[in-house]
């Protein structure tokens, strides 16, 4: 190594030059590919790291996205089989529920109904008789549903009054008194239904005054 101050060559290794004592320092173009190829290294394994780095942060989020979509289509397939379930239930639900009204409907105009004929129907009466003393009357009756209300006050004479009614068909109904028994008004009732027209005979015997009527169901 030659000494810059006098000259003088020295060993390469020399620190020092042997003829004046220089320091002696490494010639610069020897120095430069040192530091140029040690940065050069470092440089290599930076970009080496920073490639590993970056190949490794995109395949995480290539895996997570790949996992989130697998994921997401059987929950969106769960979901819409969910909604599905839904509507056919509600769909149940509304056809159960016009089955309850149109069956409540129909009770209700059933009911509706049942309740107009009763209340159309009702007891008409369709003849009144009256009298006193004693004697007998024959009237028609009409055929239906018939009911017969009688009453009679008798005379006091210590004998067997009476008030008597009864029909063709066999029904029959009437009020009396003994020659002990208290002078009251008595009264009675019975009801029938017939398919003709039947006869019936009022027979009072000793009274002040007595009072049949005759009802139909209509």
């Amino acid at each position: 190594m030659k000494c810059s101050k006098c000259g003088q060559e020295n060993k390469r290794e020399a620190k020092f030059c042997t003829k004046c004592g220089n320091p002696l320092s490494a010639p610069a173009e020897s120095v430069t590919p040192s530091n140029s190829n040690f940065n050069t290294k470092y440089l290599i394994i930076a970009l080496i790291v920073v490639i590993i780095v970056l190949v490794g942060v995109i395949g995480y989020f290539a895996l997570n996205n790949g996992s989130g979509v697998g994921d997401a289509s059987p929950k969106a397939s769960a979901d819409s089989d969910k909604v599905q379930s839904n509507d056919n239930s509600n769909d149940k639900a509304n056809d159960s529920s016009n089955d309850n009204s149109d069956s409540s409907k129909k009770t209700h105009e059933s009911s509706s109904k049942t309740s107009s004929s009763s209340k159309s129907k009702k007891w008409v009466s369709i003849g009144r008789y009256s009298g006193s003393g004693s004697g007998s009357k024959t009237i028609k009756v009409p055929d239906g549903k018939i009911k017969v209300e009688l009453s009679a006050y008798p005379i006091l004479n210590y004998a067997t009054n009476h008030l008597y009614v009864s029909g063709t068909n066999g029904e029959s109904g009437g009020v009396d008194w003994g020659p002990t028994s208290d002078v009251e008004t008595r009264s009675d009732s019975f009801k029938f239904t017939s398919k003709s027209e039947e006869e019936f005979t009022i027979d009072y015997y000793e009274t002040v005054s007595w009072e049949v009527e005759f009802f139909r169901y209509q």
